[in-house]
């Protein structure tokens, strides 16, 4: 049944082009065996580095939003491995567990690091090609949140009053030296290197490089023997390393889920950037739940138009890459928690048992026809 999240072009998709919008996709809202849910997502790179996916069975279900940098080889390989690794452990091991997330993360990032060994002769590249990876697993009443990254999750739940309040939790941590716990993290794990952290284009980065800690990918900031061989010197700026500086490590918060929790947002950074944790749950509880991700992604780039001094009409206009200097690809997963099996145990077996929902590959070549591939990414 995992065979469904490794062909995303031929089962995994909805539809939609945003309304006008030639780079977003969207899927209103489809049902799971404790809910509905919600994705939506908006290219802004000239290929769209976001991935996310959602995997439903009756026994558990899967959440993941993945956020590459330096291209989408990494986030694309992620889609087609993590979940397949995650159902074989959880099967092995009887159910979901800490260890079990942690043993598929390393797998998928093993996997990842033979594939550049591989394709290093012809493409040193892609030694430099990483995701961030946010994941969420329900099984029964139990929430496992994991990640790498700065992807993030946030639960809304009902507040104590009777006002009709509802409460942005968030679930995740950002793996961002922009933090500064994580900044001092990071420091605290290379005492011997003065410039492990560095303030350079007004941000904080690892090596002056990159921002995020933690990721699946970036070879060449984790393995010292790929930055410093000659091939990868003509594609790459040499930097002096002895060791990671990076890790594939994720955190993961356990959860028990009760009456009160209502909702659930997986979103990538490009999301967070415009909208504080608070005012996209409140987005979410206060409107209806078909197209909600949708919503979320509108206001957010609506939230980056005013800051340009510019309308969402003005940006929909823009092509791809172009778009980026304006607002990221952003990517948006709605889980709706309903507690009352009755009613819904009726309705979800008028659908497949086991369905993966994965966004296409690029949302551009998908709105113009153009042909779509993986470039040779297994």
């Amino acid at each position: 049944m995992l065979e469904l999240c490794r062909r995303p072009l031929e089962k995994c998709f909805g539809g939609g082009d945003g309304r006008g919008d030639g780079l977003m996709w969207h899927m209103d809202l489809k049902p799971y065996a404790s809910g509905d849910f919600s994705i939506a997502v908006v290219q802004a790179n000239s290929s769209l580095e976001d991935q996310g996916q959602v995997f439903t069975s009756p026994s558990a279900t899967y959440v993941g939003v993945y956020d590459g940098h330096g291209g989408p080889e990494t986030s694309r390989f992620i889609t087609r491995h993590l979940f397949p690794f995650l159902q074989k452990f959880s099967t092995e091991q009887g159910g979901l567990s800490e260890e079990v997330i942690k043993k598929a993360f390393d797998a998928t990032e093993e996997e990842f690091l033979h594939l550049v060994k591989r394709s290093w002769p012809t493409r040193p590249q892609i030694a430099s090609v990483g995701s961030c990876c946010l994941v969420g697993a329900i099984s029964g009443d139990v929430l496992y949140v994991a990640n790498l990254g700065d992807s993030r999750a946030v639960l809304g739940r009902r507040g104590s009053d009777s006002n009709g309040t509802v409460i942005a939790e968030r679930l995740s941590t950002d793996h961002n030296v922009a933090v500064e716990e994580v900044r001092e993290e990071v420091k605290e794990l290379h005492p011997d290197d003065s410039h492990i952290v560095v303030y350079t284009r007004g941000v904080w980065r690892i090596k002056g490089i990159i921002q995020v800690s933690r990721s699946i990918g970036d070879v060449y900031l984790k393995k010292p023997e790929f930055n410093r061989d000659p091939l990868y010197q003509q594609f790459g700026i040499p930097i002096p390393l002895k060791r990671a500086v990076m890790t594939a490590v994720p955190s993961i918060l356990v959860r028990k889920l009760g009456p009160q929790d209502m909702f659930l947002i997986f979103a990538s950074d490009g999301l967070w950037e415009h909208l504080s944790d608070k005012a996209a749950v409140e987005i979410v509880f206060k409107n209806p739940r078909i197209g909600i991700a949708k919503r979320l992604v509108r206001a957010a780039i609506q939230e980056a138009a005013k800051k340009r001094e510019m309308r969402y009409d003005d940006i929909k206009k823009i092509e791809k890459g172009i778009r980026r200097h304006f607002h990221d690809d952003i990517t948006v997963i709605v889980i709706y928690l309903d507690h009352s099996q009755a009613s819904l145990n009726g309705r979800f077996k008028d659908h497949s048992a086991f369905d993966c929902t994965t966004v296409p590959v690029d949302i551009f070549s998908l709105n113009s026809d153009e042909d779509v591939s993986l470039h040779g990414i297994n």
